[in-house]
């Protein structure tokens, strides 16, 4: 009959086990419902040949979706999630090339119709 083994005394010592805390996460991230909104959106660019590749970053206070041309270049578009101005309704954001805020707001559908626009053509 074999005993099982004791726990040696440092084992019996506590040590304190890391908890996660309720404070803001390291990096803000989209969600997945968000990012499957833009996937689509951009699923439906690059099938026009309007885009052809994209980034995704995840900083401390904003995600951002870039949007690029060609591979190579600064991003045409970039979709940047700020959770800290979910307060104000503008929290999701499209931003241009040149830096200049396009559309804002606190419902992501609503903020990417301005590069929806960019689907719509006239038909000669």
């Amino acid at each position: 009959m074999r005993e099982t083994p004791r726990h040696s005394d440092n084992m019996n010592q506590s040590t304190p086990i890391p908890f996660p805390s309720k404070s803001a996460p390291d990096k803000v991230a989209f969600q997945r419902d968000e990012l499957s909104i833009i996937l689509t959106l951009y699923g439906r660019m690059v099938a026009a040949g309007e885009w052809r590749d994209y980034g995704i970053s995840m900083l401390k206070d904003t995600a951002i979706f870039a949007i690029f041309r060609r591979t190579a270049e600064h991003p045409m578009y970039r979709i940047e999630k700020r959770p800290r101005l979910a307060a104000k309704k503008q929290q999701y954001a499209v931003i241009g090339m040149d830096g200049q805020i396009l559309k804002r707001g606190a419902d992501l559908r609503q903020v990417l119709r301005v590069l929806e626009r960019k689907l719509i053509r006239s038909v000669d």
